[in-house]
Order: C-alpha cells, then structure tokens, then sequence
C-alpha cells in the first residue's frame, strides 16, 4: 500500500510536542508492514535546513496556486533516512526558510499551512506518487481532504483520506474572505468550510475527509460533549459514523531505559532497583535536591499550560510540601503565571522543590528515569506521551482519568495491584491531592507492592506496532468502500 503522511512537524526534524513524536514514530511502523511504501510530507522550516544532520537533494521546483497567487515550492528529499521512509520538505523561503523561531505563531499562519497543504497535493503529483491513502494531521493539513475531494480529485480518483485530530482547540480558523483570497476551492465549498461566516479549515476536513481519527478511543467519545469539542461537537456528532479512536504509541526504541545515552544508569524490569537508584541520586544533585533515596521524588515533565492542571498542582503544591515527606521537579515552559509560580516555590522550598523552566530532552530522559512519581493531572488529553514515556522508565503516574489518560492508565488499588498507576476522576485539586497521597502511601508503607507496580509498568508494550495495525485495518476500509 501507497501512504503519504502530511504533518506540520515531526521529529527529530522540528518538534513542538506531541505531534512531532508521533510524526517520527507512525510513519516507520506503517513501514516496517510488508508490501507498504510510505512517504513523509514536512515543511522545510530555516532549523532543519541549517541543520547538516538532515541532508538533502532538490528533487523537484514547481508553483502553487494560492488565491491569486503562484507560489514557488521546492521538493527536498532526505538523503540518510535508512528505514525506508522516503522524508520530503516542501521548500519556500517565504512560509518557512526565513522564520526562525517557533514553528507556529506568525500572523499568516493559516496562508503558510494552506500553502504547505496544496503544496503537499501537488508535489505527490510531480513524484507520480498516487497514495491509496492520505493521513493528515491536525489543522496545519486540514486542508488536504477539500483539496482532495474537488481541485485534485480527478490526479487522485482513487486516494482516501483519513484526517487525524490531535488537539481540537486549535481548529485553523480564519476571516471568510480567506476562502477567496487564498484557499482558491470551487465555490460549493464555501459551505464546507464555512462556520459563522468564518472560515474553519478543522471543520472542512471532518466533513470531506474518508474516515476521521483521533488519539485515544475516550477521546473520540469525549469529543460527542462541547466541554472537549471547542464548538465541533455538533459537526463531530454529525461525522460520528466514520469517528475512530486509536490510542498513541511511543518510539521504545528512543524511550528506552536499557540504551538511553542521556542515563547515568541503564536498567529494565527486571534491574529498574539498582539502576532508578542511581539515576535518582544523579538527578537530585543535578537539579540542586538532597540526595534522600528514600524520600518519594514526584516529577511533571510538561508544557506549562492551563488544560496541563498546572492550576491543581498550584493549589495544593504548599500542602503537600508541608505534610508530606517528599519532593517535587518541574520541567518545562510555558505560561508566565506557571512559570513564575514554580520559580517562587523552588526559592521557597529549596530542599524539597526544583524548577527548571527550560526545553531539555536529555533532562527530560534522566527526569523519567530517576523520578519515583510522575505527575499529570490535565484538564484534557487527547492522548498524551509522557505518561507511558514515565511507565516505560519505571515512574509510577497520577493522572486524571481523562481522554488518552483513562485508556492507558487503569487505576491501581490500594496495594498498587490491577491497574498500572493512581487516577482522579473529577478534576478538582482534593481529588488529586487524595489520589496522590494513596500513591505516596503505597511507596512509603509497601515498598515492595510499589515496586512491583513499577516492574508492571515497565513491562508494557508501548509500542506503535497494535496502533500501526489498527490504522492499517482502517486504511483497508477505506480503500474497500
């Protein structure tokens, strides 16, 4: 099978979250099933074309209609992807080469990704690379199921499209005279991608695309109620037939404890109490904490953000400091007010408190690895990583039984015995202080059930090859209609 996967980022090339790991990671175990031929679609943001890690060759100039305008795009190919992804960029100085800051957040950002979505379309079109299927991620390709159905639909007669939400607050809105300006769509489509007399580029591909997925099966529920769907739940309710779940995988061959380059100490299910050990003592000095082997260390790896439940942590940080024998490590950016807020309580509390608001990976590795804890409280989660990225180091998570969360997370009793860690269900900040303390009660009183909910956790399979299969069985659905 033909696959073409369009995304806005994906690792290791440009990453700003979630997305990015999934980009790196679905594309090669779609590969790696025999008879599949998958080419990756990227932007060719100014970081990966100054980075002489990602080598290129020009396979290709051509223009893209835009509204009005004709606007040049290059076809990049990776030259050292040895996996057998064939990795392209669609090259344009303006959208993409001069910008080098944060890959979203430029005022044009709806032009730069309806660019990047025909661009997309058409460099398909000069490789004579005709999918069977098309998978597109979020609102920076939502575009590609309209385009799909009406300009290209006679180059692609026999190409489905499936469109994948990951984050439905952001759903690539823009003014209605947008339609006209730039998006260059047969006018019958004006409806389509009409909301309120605005144009909402999500909405569109929910309604045009084949089959609609998204990231964890209690998220595709959760998004039937206009407390998850950002005003979609109408247009969702009405797509609900071809709505699908399919929960993320992680890449276990990067998030492994046993090979990990950025550990002090390697270790798996069956060593995790000599090597955490280590890693732990490491990680205190290094983040400026008592080195305490025996005083519970909780950690939050995260975009410091509202829907994160940064606001419960806030709430019950000092109470927990103050009655619990224990310490916290935060790492992460994001909104000022959080930002500051952990600042204050490192400064505070210095020997139970450390904040790093910073962007560090190899941090975030010796973070899973030496912490006995992991926190997520969120708000909402469509799926979230670091919670299996936690589980597969040996970090034990509390989480709110919300979206990805509850179908990865099954709660743990008393003795830490038939789930894989300790879930809240109403978001308020008592539940989650009980939630948290019933874990730090199960490590401080039976060390022995925490430890073996630990190797529990660490003997799950994560891995993209059950969600890879579930999207190849939807794949052949679609091409069977």
């Amino acid at each position: 099978m033909k696959i073409a996967v369009c995304a806005s980022e994906g690792a290791p090339y440009a990453k700003s979250g979630g997305l990015g790991d999934v980009m790196e990671a679905l594309p090669a175990a779609l590969q790696r099933i025999e008879g599949n031929e998958v080419a990756l679609f990227l932007p060719y943001y100014n970081k990966i074309k100054t980075n002489s890690k990602f080598p290129v060759e020009l396979v290709a100039q051509y223009r893209v209609g835009l509204g009005w305008r004709q606007q040049y795009a290059g076809l990049m190919r990776l030259t050292n992807r040895t996996d057998g992804v064939q990795v392209y960029f669609i090259d344009n100085e303006y959208y993409f080469g001069g910008r080098t800051g944060a890959i979203y957040g430029d005022m044009d950002d709806g032009e730069r990704f309806a660019f990047f979505s025909r661009a997309c379309m058409d460099a398909m079109a000069t490789l004579n690379f005709i999918p069977d299927v098309i998978q597109c991620n979020d609102w920076q390709t939502a575009l590609i199921p309209t385009y799909l159905k009406s300009i290209y639909r006679d180059t692609f007669a026999n190409t489905r499209c499936m469109y994948t939400i990951h984050n439905i607050e952001y759903q690539g809105w823009a003014s209605g005279s947008f339609f006209d300006d730039v998006l260059g769509l047969p006018w019958e489509y004006r409806s389509t991608l009409d909301m309120g007399g605005s144009v909402n580029m999500m909405k569109g591909a929910i309604e045009t695309a084949d089959l609609v997925t998204t990231v964890s099966e209690t998220y595709a529920r959760e998004l039937m109620y206009p407390y998850y769907a950002h005003g979609l739940d109408g247009i969702l309710s009405s797509a609900a037939w071809k709505l699908t779940g399919i929960t993320n995988g992680i890449d276990t061959g990067t998030f492994n404890p046993e090979t990990d380059d950025a550990l002090p100490a390697h270790f798996n299910a069956d060593t995790f109490t000599e090597g955490k050990a280590i890693c732990k003592a490491e990680l205190q000095k290094e983040v400026g904490l008592p080195v305490e082997p025996d005083v519970p260390l909780l950690v939050m790896v995260t975009r410091l953000a509202g829907h994160k439940g940064l606001d419960l942590l806030c709430y019950i940080a000092r109470r927990l400091l103050w009655e619990e024998k224990c310490q916290l490590l935060i790492l992460g950016t994001g909104e000022a007010q959080y930002e500051t807020f952990f600042k204050d309580l490192a400064a505070e509390y210095p020997n139970q408190c450390a904040a790093k608001i910073t962007f560090n990976l190899k941090l975030a590795s010796r973070i899973y690895a030496g912490g006995d804890i992991y926190l997520m409280p969120s708000k909402s989660e469509p799926c979230g990583l670091s919670q299996m990225n936690a589980m597969r180091y040996g970090t034990v998570p509390v989480v709110h039984a919300t979206g990805g969360l509850k179908d990865t997370v099954p709660p743990a009793d008393e003795n830490g015995e038939g789930g894989l860690g300790f879930t809240f269900q109403s978001y308020n900040a008592d539940d989650f202080l009980a939630s948290l303390k019933r874990c730090l009660n199960l490590y401080n009183n039976n060390r022995e059930g925490f430890n073996k909910l630990v190797k529990t956790d660490m003997s799950q399979d994560f891995s993209w090859n059950v969600p890879a299969g579930r999207y190849m069985e939807l794949f052949n659905r679609m091409l069977s209609w």
